[in-house]
């Protein structure tokens, strides 16, 4: 005899899907085997196990998808498994059920503290100073295109102290840039000198300045000139100046050394003006300048009394006797003068020459009222060293002078150094005794 059980179950016990599933096996049982739901173990057993087959099959079925998109992906397994960190896992088996498929237990890593080290940008801009302070020109200027704190650096004041861009034959916008950076020396001569394009209107740092021999227009020049008020050596040899030049150049009372050698364009009175101001010269160098009467005389009129190094050649019959007078009385502390080519000086500028007990050094070179044997009688300065009298000795009478002279070295400098950056004899890139720390090798602009 059997009858039709109808179960009521509850939906926190099992699902309706388990429901139909024990209601097709369960349609007739006997009267004696109908219990509480919680007293039947058998079907406690099958509900969990139907539920836990169900559960790993919906699983197996996840891990098979997720195994073919791996596949599909074409994951390196094996450099994942080589280069992951080991887990600690732990397996866990409850139940006959579990004994074919084990649950395994996974901890996941804590995350590791990455030590990421020392980088650029932890790096105090002193040190970073010091690194680029080791660098060349060029890279100095590549490493500025890097980043804005690296451009900030690379034009540091400390970085450029001295800059020779004598390998560059056209400057414009860069020489501007270069002087904007404060640069204390500079040093380009035979350069090609556009425009500088300066983009404030402050004045300039440069205490060195050698653009000797360079193409500029007195406008760019007087731009840059009127820009300075600390230069201490400047060589302007063979450029063309003009009145407004020259009265810039008096703004710049601590200039110690000027080469004007060769140089046009201005006047007698601010020649003497410049001088006037220019109150520490010790080193001037005014040869064959296009000078007048009136220019020679408005320089030993206002030269510095303190000059201990001038070059006045080259003015045949504008230097007088009485200019050589006003000179020695005005500069009484003269080292090294230079008189080479004045047609006008005899051997009655003897007396007036041993007045200076400092000079060292002569030329009277092509002083052709000199007579040869006249020379003899510098031996009577005592502290004379060098004398130069090119065109006044011819070669075989020199060993003859030598003789009488022991003390004196005889035509030894055919270039005269007065003011000058770099003298003819020297090979290296010196200014004024100083080495420029950025070099320029090859074209860089």
């Amino acid at each position: 005899m059997g009858i039709k059980i109808g179960f009521v179950l509850t939906t926190s016990v099992v699902t309706s899907r388990v429901i139909q599933h024990a209601y097709t096996h369960t349609r007739t049982v006997p009267l004696f085997c109908i219990r509480p739901l919680q007293e039947l173990p058998c079907l406690n057993e099958y509900l969990e196990g139907s539920m836990l087959s169900i559960s790993q099959k919906s699983k197996r079925k996840k891990r098979e998808r997720i195994g073919d998109c791996l596949d599909t992906e074409n994951t390196p397994h094996e450099l994942i498994h080589q280069w992951s960190p080991p887990h600690k896992q732990r397996v866990v088996c409850k139940g006959k059920e579990n004994e074919e498929n084990q649950f395994v237990l996974a901890r996941r890593p804590r995350k590791r503290r990455e030590f990421s080290g020392l980088s650029w940008d932890t790096l105090p801009d002193e040190l970073l100073l010091g690194i680029l302070s080791c660098l060349p020109l060029q890279d100095l200027l590549r490493m500025s295109r890097v980043c804005k704190r690296w451009h900030r650096l690379a034009f540091d004041e400390s970085l450029w102290h001295s800059v020779d861009l004598v390998g560059n034959p056209q400057l414009d916008q860069a020489l501007g840039q270069v002087l904007m950076a404060g640069v204390l020396g500079l040093r380009c001569p035979c350069t090609c000198i556009g425009e500088p394009h300066f983009t404030h209107t402050q004045h300039l740092r440069v205490q060195h300045m050698d653009l000797s021999s360079c193409t500029v227009s007195t406008l760019f020049l007087d731009d840059i000139i009127s820009r300075c008020r600390r230069l201490e050596n400047l060589s302007l040899e063979g450029l063309e100046l003009s009145d407004w030049i020259i009265q810039s150049l008096s703004q710049n009372t601590e200039l110690v050394r000027l080469n004007l050698c060769g140089c046009s364009g201005f006047s007698p009175d601010s020649l003497g003006e410049m001088l006037k101001s220019c109150s520490r010269l010790e080193e001037l160098n005014l040869s064959w300048c296009d000078f007048s009467t009136d220019h020679v005389k408005a320089v030993v009129s206002n030269i510095p009394s303190n000059i201990t190094q001038l070059n006045l050649s080259g003015y045949r019959q504008n230097l007088t006797m009485e200019d050589l007078k006003d000179l020695v009385e005005r500069c009484p502390h003269l080292v090294n003068l230079d008189l080479s080519d004045s047609v006008l000086m005899t051997t009655s500028s003897f007396p007036i020459l041993q007045q200076l007990q400092s000079l060292r050094h002569l030329a009277l070179s092509r002083c052709y009222q000199i007579h040869p044997a006249a020379l003899a009688d510098f031996e009577k300065f005592p502290e004379l060293q060098t004398l130069e009298v090119y065109g006044l000795v011819q070669d075989t009478y020199l060993p003859i002078l030598s003789k009488s002279l022991p003390r004196l070295q005889i035509n030894t400098r055919p270039f005269s150094g007065v003011a000058r950056p770099t003298e003819a004899t020297r090979r290296d890139r010196a200014m004024w005794g100083m080495t420029c720390r950025l070099i320029l090798k090859g074209y860089l602009f």
